[in-house]
């Protein structure tokens, strides 16, 4: 089998929280009395707060960045981590490429803390080789420091032997600029043409439909 890692993107991709992403960024951006079309921020989901904030506010230094991403932590937290849940058959997919030998990554930009949270919502501790969070990393998607951090972890695989998986745009950047293909699944309700402009290899509905068709996917050829 030629693909010999898989580096999954978490939310919007294994588990359903993009529009509970939405939501915490407008509670968050509210506080400083700044206001966006909902479509507006869940086009910018899937980048860490260092991306994401100054896209949407040019002008906030780098303390105001910082207290708008705390912000949008807390509310995350507070409203939302603990009633996300997984798509479905997301552990099944972990489960089956762990099962044919392929080492399997998360690679996400969000927290250690909620890493850590969906490493156990996804049962998948004892399925992953390495996990990558925004907290390793000096810049988030769509630079490519979160997938190049995950390679360093994969001694002796090639990136021509690795593909990610993610639901945005930022995550196929990111693999384009480490040299690695991708994958996309429609379920963080990012547009086709978005998710092709960006470079991706194959697009399926879901993590569900990718493991249905795994055997031709990109993933198992």
């Amino acid at each position: 089998m030629q693909i010999k890692a898989i580096l999954f993107d978490i939310d919007g991709t294994l588990v359903d929280t993009n529009d509970m992403h939405v939501l915490a960024w407008e509670e968050a951006f509210a506080t400083v009395d700044a206001s966006f079309d909902r479509q507006v921020i869940h086009d910018q989901i899937g980048k860490g707060t260092d991306m994401l904030v100054p896209t949407l506010l040019p002008d906030a230094d780098e303390d105001e960045q910082e207290k708008l991403g705390d912000a949008h932590g807390a509310i995350f937290k507070a409203k939302y981590l603990e009633t996300a849940k997984p798509f479905a058959h997301a552990h099944d997919l972990l489960v089956h490429a762990h099962g044919l030998g392929q080492r399997v990554v998360l690679a996400s930009s969000a927290s250690e803390a909620e890493l850590d949270h969906y490493i156990d919502l996804l049962d998948a501790r004892d399925l992953i080789a390495a996990t990558t969070s925004s907290d390793d990393v000096e810049k988030t998607k769509p630079a490519p420091d979160i997938f190049a951090t995950a390679l360093k972890k994969l001694s002796g695989i090639d990136r021509t032997e690795v593909i990610v998986v993610g639901d945005t745009p930022y995550d196929i950047e990111a693999a384009a600029k480490c040299g690695i293909g991708a994958v996309a699944v429609r379920s963080g309700k990012f547009k086709d043409e978005q998710l092709h402009a960006a470079g991706a290899i194959a697009i399926y509905d879901d993590v569900a439909a990718l493991l249905a068709g795994y055997a031709t996917s990109p993933l198992g050829r």
